[in-house]
């Protein structure tokens, strides 16, 4: 059997209940059952009482803002200083010559490849987050400071983006639409995966009843909150117009200041993080998918997917899902198209089979004997 070491700066077996930690944990179990397998990686607490896995502990603040800034000082993209150990660098390269591949999960981990590992060298990137931190810096506003970090970040991603393609053997990536605009030179590296669900819930029943819009994300995610304070500023008051009883309910990881602020309008309602979503799909008519921000396949849309939900999204997020979900043109077009959702049976559930239909090709069962052709175990 092989042995493979996984690096990630996410720990895959936290309580953590995100979109990272669950795909991190995913490929961790298909690889245990496959190799012989070392788990590396970071979290709050040092932890090495599991054979087998190796927990360094996360930077303080200050070493943090420490290594930020000497990763300024190297052109590294500033992530780097986030979720840099050096106990960690350390393991990793005084280990690397005992396995014949190392596995890493997002970019970010990509600054553990030891200098001179001659062993195969996988990762998993996802998305080119260099085009997503270009959509931000161009969302914001002038006067916003987190538009000019964005577009350094932005430009130091690129060029890491760049080395990735020389230095790793596989890449793998979620979105065609994406590996099309890689350069012809690299474009044999690259794999494409899809992002997975772990199963068809076939929840939504539609009925003129229901009268909640649904958004499902990490609010901590820029691009997530500024979708869902453009829709509540911008569309829900003209929406309660023709659907006096309508409520927008958000489900995600949110900062309490944000939440605060939603809240002060009494037809939305922010959930937080919750693990079964069975009771927020329940009188929904609609998931909402309506970033500007976006990259690759968002995987709100597949969760919506998995429900029968029908989705509305912007141009941006349904350009990986032609036509089994809903998009729009503009605000007048959006309001039409979800009063559509809300009143028309036919539609809505015309929808909502094309979705269930659409969206088996990315359960999990799948999805992962597409990684073990690329480890080759």
């Amino acid at each position: 059997m092989k042995k493979i070491l996984f690096v990630s700066t996410r720990n895959p077996f936290s309580n953590r209940y995100s979109g990272d930690v669950i795909g991190a944990n995913k490929i961790v179990n298909i690889l245990k059952k496959k190799s012989i397998l070392d788990v590396v990686s970071l979290d709050d607490r040092e932890n090495f009482s599991q054979k087998n896995i190796f927990i360094f502990k996360k930077p303080f603040f200050l070493h943090q803002v420490f290594y930020v800034l000497k990763s300024l000082v190297f052109f590294q993209p500033m992530q780097f200083g986030f979720f840099y150990s050096s106990k960690m660098k350390n393991f990793i390269n005084d280990n690397a010559i005992n396995y014949d591949l190392i596995f890493f999960y997002h970019i970010r981990s990509s600054q553990y490849l030891p200098k001179n590992y001659y062993g195969k060298k996988i990762i998993e990137m996802g998305d080119l987050y260099s085009k997503n931190y270009n959509q931000t810096f161009k969302n914001l506003n002038i006067l916003n400071p987190l538009k000019y970090i964005y577009f350094l970040e932005g430009l130091l991603v690129k060029k890491l983006e760049r080395e990735i393609f020389i230095d790793f053997d596989k890449i793998i990536l979620f979105s065609k639409k994406e590996i099309k605009k890689i350069d012809k030179l690299y474009k044999k590296k690259i794999s494409q995966i899809n992002i997975s669900i772990d199963k068809i819930n076939k929840k939504y029943l539609f009925s003129k009843k229901n009268s909640k819009i649904l958004f499902i994300g990490n609010l901590k995610y820029l691009p997530n909150i500024l979708a869902v304070k453009n829709f509540t500023k911008n569309i829900l008051s003209k929406l309660k117009k023709s659907i006096p009883n309508i409520k927008f309910e958000v489900v995600g990881e949110i900062y309490n200041f944000d939440k605060f602020l939603l809240s002060i309008n009494k037809d939305v309602k922010c959930w937080g993080k919750q693990k079964n979503l069975d009771k927020f799909i329940k009188g929904s008519f609609c998931g909402l998918a309506n970033l500007e921000i976006a990259t690759g396949i968002q995987g709100k849309i597949l969760t919506y997917m998995s429900y029968g939900l029908p989705v509305i999204c912007s141009k941006k997020t349904a350009s990986n899902f032609d036509d089994n979900v809903i998009s729009y043109r503009n605000d007048k077009d959006l309001i039409d198209k979800i009063k559509k959702l809300k009143n028309d049976k036919k539609f809505s559930n015309y929808i909502s089979k094309k979705s269930l239909k659409h969206v088996h090709k990315y359960i999990w069962k799948k999805v992962s004997k597409e990684y073990i052709k690329i480890i080759n175990i």
